[in-house]
């Protein structure tokens, strides 16, 4: 892999990953642009302890624009885009429009290819295995900044997710706080440890998870199943067998096989509804620990968090949505529609030839 850093016209960081280690990074971002004014604030809930970033300057970013004025696509003549060259492998840039900008943290765009009409399903795997790299890297880079407590990389899908720009491509959220959902798992991890006398929450889950009915695929490093209280209507857990706290500890055997799994897991998704469905929509989302201290979460180190990866739709039938009504979004209290092993055994049975 081979990184270049460069500029954008208004200051932001756009850094190139290439498969080639002779490819040259030297175009210029050639538009007019002012720099850039946000006016992201982070507030604390507290009746729930939790924080909200307010970031009214989203209001007017830009919003499914057709797809010769994509600003993910590479710039080509007098179309300028967000990336000055006229092709990429795998680019990642500050967004233009974060929730989270300079002492509340950083966001950032990462695009997987620079073909338009491609997904993250139909990357190869030396591709799949450049955009690891690519993550891996930037939970270095963005975990030295002073700011940041917490590394998100995740990927939203489908217009019904919410998704503005249909450009194959993911986020990275760099937070200067522990998440709430990192929060809460660190005191089960924390309250399962006391309990047990030091058993780890995650490989007793992994380890029971392996006993059952609910594995949807398996590898030599990484094993995929559906939860056993599963929020979503199909909803799969992605953990490498060896308990790592973050993408930086992951060794090269995981990381070698990781896109064979992961890709296999997507083709998957793409096919539980069956045939002439419209694509899956998705969210997949890397929980990594935190890089700030633990102290709240008595007894708990960084060892004792296991990467994951958590996939989910919110597509629950053929033609129907899993919309967050009143349980859901009024009290936090999930309601299921599909059972997980059903679920599994479907993940199952639509494994690519």
């Amino acid at each position: 892999m081979k990184k270049t850093s460069t500029r954008l016209a208004d200051g932001r960081e756009l850094i190139y990953y290439d498969l080639g280690d002779d490819t040259v990074r030297d175009a210029v971002d050639r538009r007019p642009l002012d720099a850039t004014v946000t006016t992201s604030e982070i507030r604390r809930d507290p009746l729930l302890g939790d924080s909200v970033a307010i970031a009214s300057h989203r209001q007017g970013r830009t919003y499914h624009p057709p797809a010769d004025e994509c600003p993910l696509c590479p710039s080509e003549g007098d179309r300028l885009s967000e990336i000055p060259d006229s092709s990429y492998d795998v680019v990642v840039f500050e967004n233009r429009f974060p929730s989270l900008a300079g002492d509340s943290g950083r966001c950032e765009v990462v695009c997987f290819t620079s073909d338009h009409h491609a997904s993250f399903a139909r990357l190869s795997e030396q591709q799949a295995r450049l955009v690891l790299d690519a993550w891996t890297d930037r939970t270095s880079e963005l975990s030295h900044l002073p700011s940041v407590e917490q590394v998100f990389c995740f990927e939203n899908r489908g217009a019904e997710i919410g998704v503005t720009l249909q450009h194959p491509h993911g986020q990275i959220y760099a937070y200067p706080f522990t998440t709430p959902r990192t929060a809460l798992m660190l005191r089960q991890v924390a309250a399962h440890k006391e309990a047990t006398g030091g058993e780890n929450l995650f490989d007793a889950v992994l380890e029971r998870e392996l006993a059952g009915e609910r594995i949807v695929l398996e590898g030599e490093h990484w094993v995929a199943f559906v939860p056993y209280a599963a929020h979503w209507p199909y909803e799969v857990h992605l953990y490498p067998r060896r308990r790592v706290p973050d993408l930086l500890a992951l060794d090269e055997a995981a990381r070698t096989e990781f896109p064979q799994v992961y890709l296999e897991l997507l083709k998957r998704f793409d096919r539980i509804f069956g045939e002439g469905e419209p694509p899956t929509p998705y969210i997949a989302a890397w929980h990594q620990a935190p890089f700030g201290q633990l102290e709240e979460f008595e007894g708990v180190t960084r060892d004792d968090f296991a990467l994951h990866l958590e996939l989910f739709t919110i597509r629950r039938t053929s033609g129907k949505l899993k919309f967050l009504a009143g349980s859901e979004s009024g009290m936090n209290v999930f309601i299921n529609d599909v059972p997980p092993e059903r679920a599994a055994e479907r993940l199952r049975e639509v494994a690519s030839s």
